[in-house]
C-alpha cells in the first residue's frame, strides 16, 4: 500500500474523473480542506462512487428529525462498537466539530456511556448500539423507549437507517484497510 492510498487494494481510481465527480471532490476540498479518503477508495467505480455518496448524503445531511450532531453521534458510537479506525477518526472529528466540545468526540469514540448525555440522545445511542450487537433481539418495548425520550417513528427508521448504513461500511473500511486522512486527527481539538 503506498503511503497516499486510501485502502490497502489495488484499485486505481478513474483518471481523469468525469467531471460531475471531478466537482464533487473539488466541492469537499473547498468546504473540507480534503477529499475524504472513503471517496477516494470508491472512486475506482463510478457507480460504486454515486450509490455510496447518495446513501451516504439522504442519510446524513437530507432533512431529519435528528440533528447533524446526533447522526453523528450514531455513526461514532456504532464505529466504536465495530472498532472500525477510519470512521471513528473521521467521525469522531465530525463529533468534535459539530459540537464545538473535543471531549464529547473523545467519549463517543472510546465509550459514549461516560459521555455527558441527554435522556433524548442516551436512548438514541443505546438503541444505535443494540442494533450493533443484537439487532434481532430488538423489541417493540426498545422503539416504545425511543418515542419516550421524544423520537417520532420516522425519527426511528431515521436512527435505524444511520446505525445500518454505519454497520454496513464499517465491515467494508475495515476489510480494505480504509485509512482515516491524517488531517481528521488534528481537526476540532
Amino acid at each position: 500500500m503506498t503511503p497516499d492510498a486510501p485502502t490497502a487494494l489495488d484499485l486505481p481510481q478513474v483518471d481523469p474523473l468525469p467531471p460531475q465527480t471531478q466537482k464533487y471532490f473539488d466541492i469537499c476540498q473547498e468546504k473540507l480542506g480534503l477529499v475524504p479518503n472513503v471517496l477516494r477508495a470508491y472512486a475506482f467505480d463510478i457507480d460504486k462512487l454515486n450509490a455510496f455518496a447518495g446513501m451516504y448524503n439522504d442519510l446524513m445531511l437530507a432533512d431529519s428529525g435528528l440533528t447533524r450532531l446526533e447522526r453523528e453521534m450514531i455513526a461514532v458510537v456504532v464505529s466504536s462498537i465495530n472498532r472500525c479506525w477510519y470512521c471513528q477518526v473521521a467521525h469522531g472529528a465530525a463529533v468534535r466539530a459539530l459540537s464545538g466540545d473535543p471531549a464529547l468526540g473523545e467519549a463517543m469514540v472510546m465509550n459514549y456511556r461516560a459521555a455527558k448525555l441527554d435522556k433524548r440522545q442516551r436512548a438514541m445511542l443505546d438503541f444505535a448500539a443494540k442494533m450493533t450487537v443484537a439487532s434481532s433481539t430488538i423489541e417493540e418495548s426498545d422503539r416504545q423507549a425511543l418515542r419516550d425520550a421524544g423520537f417520532s417513528d420516522r425519527d426511528i427508521f431515521d436512527i435505524a437507517g444511520v446505525a445500518g448504513f454505519f454497520n454496513m461500511t464499517n465491515r467494508v473500511a475495515s476489510a480494505v484497510d480504509m485509512r482515516p486522512n491524517d488531517e481528521y486527527h488534528a481537526q476540532a481539538r
